[in-house]
C-alpha cells in the first residue's frame, strides 16, 4: 500500500522549473533512495514533501490524503520527519536534550502546562525523557547523552540528528544525504542502522544520497532525477544498469 504518491509534481522558481511532471510512489515499510546529480532537483523533492515549498502543479499524497498546502509543522504530526544535508543540531544542548527537543512538536501538555509544572506536564516531561533515552540507545549513543552536540564526531552527529527526527514518532522519514563526510566504517555502521530503524519502528525510509555503494546496498526501490526529470525508476540492479543512468553519472553511452 502507497504511504506516499506524487502525481505530475512540477516545482517552479521564477521561470526556473526545478522539478518537471515527478511521479513516484513510495510503499509502507520500504527503503527508497532518490539519486541524481548536482542541480537535479533532490532537496526540492524533499521540500515539497515536507511542506517548505508548494508545488506549482500536480498533487502529493501521503496515507491517500493530499497535503500540497499543508504547512511543515502539520506535516511533522501528520507523520513525516527529516533530517538536513547539512547538520542542524543545537550545539550547546546536550545529546539527550537535542533529542527531547524533537519530541514536543507532539506533545500534549502546552506552553502553560509547562510554565505551572501541572502534574500532567511533569509526567509528560518524564515520558519525552524516557523516549529520548530509548532512541539513543537505538543509535548507539546512550553512554553520550550528557555530553554537549557540537563534541560528538562528525558521524555521531548525523546518528543524532536522526535521533531527534525519530522523536517526532513519524511514519516516513526522510534522510538527506544522512553518509555525507562519514568514513567506510561509518557508512557500514550507518546501513545497518538504517535497516534496523525500518523494522524496530516500521518507518518507511525515503533518503537522497550520493554514495552509490550505500544506495545500492539498501534501497529496495531507487528513483533517478536529471534536471527536475525522474529519467529512470526501479530494483538497484535495472537502475545501476539504466543507460540514462550511466550517461548520466558518467557523461557517455553505456
Amino acid at each position: 500500500m502507497p504511504i506516499l504518491e506524487l502525481k505530475d509534481v512540477t516545482q517552479e522558481f521564477g521561470g526556473l522549473r526545478a522539478l518537471n511532471a515527478v511521479n513516484l510512489t513510495v510503499e509502507e515499510k520500504q527503503i527508497f533512495g532518490i539519486i541524481g546529480p548536482n542541480g537535479a532537483g533532490k532537496t526540492t523533492l524533499f521540500n515539497i514533501i515536507t511542506g517548505i515549498y508548494v508545488p506549482t502543479q500536480g498533487e502529493l499524497l501521503f496515507k491517500n490524503e493530499i497535503i500540497n498546502k499543508t504547512p511543515p509543522y502539520t506535516v511533522a504530526r501528520m507523520g513525516i520527519a527529516r533530517t538536513f544535508q547539512n547538520i542542524r543540531l543545537f550545539n550547546k544542548l546536550s545529546v539527550l536534550d537535542n533529542v527531547k527537543v524533537g519530541s514536543h512538536g507532539v506533545t500534549r501538555a502546552g506552553v502553560f502546562g509547562n510554565m505551572l509544572g501541572l502534574p500532567a506536564s511533569r509526567r509528560e516531561e518524564k515520558e519525552l525523557t524516557e523516549k529520548a533515552q530509548l532512541l539513543l540507545h537505538l543509535v548507539g549513543l546512550y553512554e553520550k547523552r550528557w555530553e554537549y552536540a557540537d563534541s560528538l564526531a562528525y558521524g555521531e552527529q548525523r546518528r543524532l540528528e536522526i535521533a531527534r527526527a525519530l522523536a517526532l514518532n513519524p511514519t516516513l522519514l526522510l534522510l538527506d544525504e544522512p553518509a555525507a563526510g562519514m568514513n567506510s566504517s561509518e557508512k557500514v555502521d550507518l546501513m545497518e542502522l538504517i535497516h534496523k530503524i525500518r523494522d524496530d519502528k516500521n518507518l518507511t525510509i525515503l533518503l537522497v544520497e550520493h554514495d552509490m555503494n550505500l544506495v545500492m546496498n539498501i534501497c529496495e526501490q531507487i528513483a533517478v532525477l536529471e534536471y527536475g526529470k525522474k529519467i529512470a525508476e526501479g530494483p538497484p540492479e535495472i537502475v545501476k544498469n539504466n543507460k540514462k543512468v550511466i550517461r548520466s553519472y558518467l557523461g557517455v553511452e553505456a
